[in-house]
């Protein structure tokens, strides 16, 4: 029979994956900041553009997705951070608005600003975005200023169950080291996937030369932030949650997370061992292509298991720092059984979903992306 407290863990796994194909998608974001960085002229600048054009839509709905699952599934957790670090938010939404007016009017007939007025707001939404997005999730594990009373649902005159205790609205996430370098982690490695996507998407040898010459920089600055960021979260103290729901903080809480859950452990590593495999294979092989395959999928398996480890075993994802008994637990802030039972039966259509993104991402990417194509195509 199938408990609550499964529908809890099952949903909890579905938002980590979600978050996997989401930070493994912003591949498109950094492919755009190396617009003007990697291209020399403007055909080359147009094929990077066409390149993630082709794509740009599957992140956009991906994160949209990634919203509503917690919201459907946790929603005091989507209504005390949408609604109290609402300035973080905000700005990754107007970053990803950006994002869609380029694509849309930066080939229009009358464009007054020009094309590259449009692609410097790509370049914005492609450093902003994975930044802001990281630097929000570092929060899971370093905390947030909210106080939580689920008995003021019953005031009248302001049915207010959680309170943000910041005039920052989130923004105060910036001043804590460990969000900051989680979300310069974050945007590094969606330029190195943006690399590796254009490099296995794009046939021009020349391009291919300099995509290949800025993948070794840009990997080397995330490995960098990526060990600096794995060590702090071993190292540092968590946010517990005993029997009773009574939350406490633990030294190397989230290191033995992963030596109480070998298989998250297993998922961690092996997903950083084909990142790795990946920008090697593109670095050492010349011309190398299929780069992107290795580390695309290893990207998604460090995220989901990233994202376990801060709300399995007894852990608090979203902890409070001004109230320990308010941080959010996957127990205390789920929606009802019947919610979570009803959703989980919808959930069963997802891998024909993802098979069916699978298919025309394979249709479209069959034959890779030339100056010639281009030109009878459409351009974004």
């Amino acid at each position: 029979m199938i408990t609550y407290e499964f529908l809890q863990q099952y949903w909890w796994f579905l938002v980590s994956l979600l978050a996997g194909l989401l930070v493994f998608l912003l591949f498109v974001q950094g492919a755009n900041s190396m617009i003007f960085t990697v291209a020399q002229n403007e055909d080359e600048r147009q094929l990077m553009v066409n390149s993630t054009g082709r794509k740009w839509e599957l992140t956009f709905t991906t994160l949209v997705t990634f919203g509503g699952a917690f919201f459907a599934s946790f929603p005091l957790f989507y209504s005390t951070s949408f609604g109290g670090a609402y300035w973080v938010w905000m700005l990754i939404l107007i970053t990803f608005v950006f994002q869609a007016v380029s694509y849309e009017f930066q080939n229009k007939v009358g464009n007054v600003l020009g094309k590259n007025a449009f692609r410097v707001f790509l370049v914005i939404n492609g450093l902003l975005g994975p930044l802001l997005i990281g630097t929000a999730v570092g929060t899971f594990f370093t905390g947030s200023q909210f106080i939580v009373d689920k008995g003021a649902v019953s005031d009248t005159l302001m049915p207010v169950i959680s309170r943000w205790c910041s005039d920052w609205r989130g923004l105060e996430a910036v001043a804590n080291i460990f969000n900051v370098s989680f979300g310069l982690m974050v945007m590094f490695l969606s330029i190195t996937l943006g690399l590796l996507y254009m490099i296995n998407n794009i046939a021009n040898q020349n391009l291919h030369i300099r995509l290949a010459r800025y993948l070794r920089s840009m990997f080397a600055s995330f490995l960098v932030l990526f060990i600096f960021v794995v060590y702090k979260l071993l190292t540092m103290y968590g946010f517990a949650v005993d029997a009773d729901g009574y939350i406490f903080i633990e030294g190397y809480k989230y290191l033995h997370n992963f030596l109480d859950m070998p298989i998250v452990l297993a998922l961690f590593l092996v997903g950083a061992l084909l990142v790795v495999t990946g920008v090697v294979l593109s670095l050492v092989i010349p011309f190398y292509k299929r780069g992107i395959w290795f580390a695309g999928p290893g990207t998604v398996s460090v995220v989901v298991s990233i994202f376990l480890v801060a709300g399995y075993n007894n852990t608090a994802y979203y902890p409070s720092v001004t109230d320990l008994q308010s941080s959010l637990t996957i127990a205390n802030n789920s929606s009802s059984e019947f919610t979570l039972k009803t959703m989980a039966v919808v959930s069963l259509i997802i891998p024909l979903v993802v098979a069916y993104i699978a298919y025309f991402w394979r249709k479209m990417d069959k034959k890779s992306l030339t100056t010639e194509e281009l030109n009878n195509s459409e351009k974004y």
